[in-house]
């Protein structure tokens, strides 16, 4: 076929003009598809936002320096802070975070490295099972080893019971993390003569460390918002901390206590102490995402 153009010539092969037309079946369908797949992102994020939302407009008005400075009140006592719940709260997670950070890494090495098929399976297989083992019952096995061998509760009991739930999230990201690092980059350290244990050391872990603080973080903000195993083990006071074998206040166990008693005021710290726990761990996962953008294979 031919075409005339303006001044009488043949154009042997025109260009047809294609516009796209918005009212194919096709078009229509995946535009449906998209509207029903945010609506349901919408909807699985409503419950999120209505949490958040209710904690905020309940605890917000407890926002003051003496919320983070004072003391636990006690019953029918007005005023006080959460200032000695938040220090133990650092310190049970502290003490979870450096026994089962170090335990948890290594182990993921050995997996990733080191370990044959069939042992790393069923690793794996058992750190998948430790996962799901309920938070209670962790916490009546952390009741048994600590708090009934040494005859008293402790922030080392609560912070042993909370390292046996950070281990599974510690050993798993890292592990996932070491295997991302591409197999060429341990072929490159061997090829100039580095052994195994200096590639490790200093190439692959390296390379993988901005996964594995991801991870880190991620079970350091389960840790902080568990209830149940602190119940057993660190028990609770309205004191300051006086030291890692004696009882000490938490967060989540100050909320488990004071909302549930009929004083206005210790409801109030109830609330004031969830927005403040919320916060950690919403801060803690910005963290982990912050330091996940940064990392470079």
């Amino acid at each position: 076929m031919t075409a005339s153009n303006q001044n009488g010539d043949y154009d042997e092969f025109p260009t047809p003009k294609m516009e796209r037309s918005y009212s194919t079946p096709r078009t229509a369908i995946d535009l449906a598809l998209t509207i029903l797949a945010f609506l349901l992102l919408g909807i699985a994020l409503l419950p999120l936002f209505l949490v958040v939302g209710y904690v905020i407009i309940r605890g917000a008005n407890r926002l003051d320096l003496e919320l983070f400075t004072g003391s636990i009140p006690a019953a029918l006592q007005q005023g006080g802070g959460i200032a000695p719940a938040i220090v133990g709260t650092l310190i049970v997670v502290g003490i979870a975070a450096a026994i089962s950070i170090p335990f948890g890494i290594l182990a993921a090495v050995y997996l990733s490295e080191f370990s044959s098929g069939r042992i790393a399976r069923w690793v794996r297989f058992a750190t998948n099972v430790l996962s799901s083992v309920p938070s209670i019952i962790v916490g009546i096995f952390a009741y048994g080893v600590i708090v009934a061998t040494t005859g008293t509760y402790s922030a080392v009991a609560g912070g042993f019971a909370l390292a046996i739930l950070m281990l599974p999230i510690v050993v798993r990201t890292s592990d996932e993390s070491l295997q991302l690092v591409p197999q060429q980059v341990r072929w490159a350290s061997v090829g100039v003569g580095s052994s195994n244990f200096q590639t490790v050391l200093q190439i692959v872990l390296p390379a993988a460390m901005g996964a594995i603080a991801t991870g880190v973080t991620l079970a350091i903000a389960r840790a902080a918002g568990e209830t149940a195993p602190l119940i057993f083990t660190a028990l609770f006071t309205q004191f300051w901390p006086r030291g890692i074998w004696e009882p000490v206040p938490t967060l989540s166990v100050l909320i488990y206590n004071f909302a549930g008693l009929p004083y206005e005021n210790q409801q109030e710290l109830a609330w004031a102490a969830s927005l403040i726990l919320v916060l950690m761990i919403l801060l803690t996962s910005i963290l982990s995402r912050w330091v996940a953008s940064k990392t470079t294979y």
